[in-house]
């Protein structure tokens, strides 16, 4: 069977991305995607092999438009600035994309992680720890620190649960990083 003109792995990847944001990554499937081009399952089985492979292809595709973006707004800084650069990027592009965001999340195997994106999130993120002096294993667990405060805030607020009381969520956002980079700059802490 030849593909259908017109369908090509990226357009259905590129289609696959906006389906999760529209109705969350976890509803994306590849009957979705063909209903959305009006074509039989079958035709899509050229580009892509299954659910889990589109998924895995949206996760790549998130992971790529996120390091993209990070590189941009890190370029020329550094310390308390390269962080919340950093940070920002995370929560805008969660604010945006959220389905595309959770695709981030996703969970790839070991040599398609290797082979991702992700690998260029964790080498900027370490770049922009040496500005605290931090060594190995500290610099591990400061990552790991980072990446879960921006994770945890930004879905906890995408879920509503800080949009029934005061202060804004910006200005906790604020504090946060404030904290972080205050965490950082005397780490480790205190055993």
């Amino acid at each position: 069977m030849a593909p259908r003109v017109g369908l090509t792995t990226e357009r259905l990847t590129q289609a696959g991305a906006t389906l999760a944001d529209e109705v969350g990554f976890d509803q994306v499937t590849v009957s979705e995607l063909a209903r959305r081009f009006d074509v039989k399952v079958a035709s899509l089985y050229s580009h892509v092999k299954n659910s889990h492979d589109l998924k895995t292809r949206i996760a790549l595709l998130a992971l790529e438009e996120l390091a993209d973006r990070a590189a941009d707004a890190l370029a020329g800084r550094a310390g308390k600035d390269a962080l919340v650069a950093l940070a920002n990027v995370y929560r805008d592009y969660a604010r945006e994309h959220p389905g595309r965001y959770a695709a981030a999340q996703f969970r790839l195997d070991p040599e398609t992680a290797a082979a991702s994106a992700g690998v260029r999130h964790a080498k900027m993120t370490r770049a922009l720890l040496r500005g605290y002096h931090l060594d190995e294993p500290d610099q591990t667990h400061a990552v790991r620190l980072l990446g879960s405060v921006f994770h945890g805030y930004v879905s906890i607020e995408m879920g509503g649960g800080f949009s029934h009381s005061a202060p804004d969520t910006e200005e906790t956002w604020s504090r946060v990083l404030d904290a972080l980079d205050a965490l950082l700059r005397t780490w480790p802490p205190a055993s």
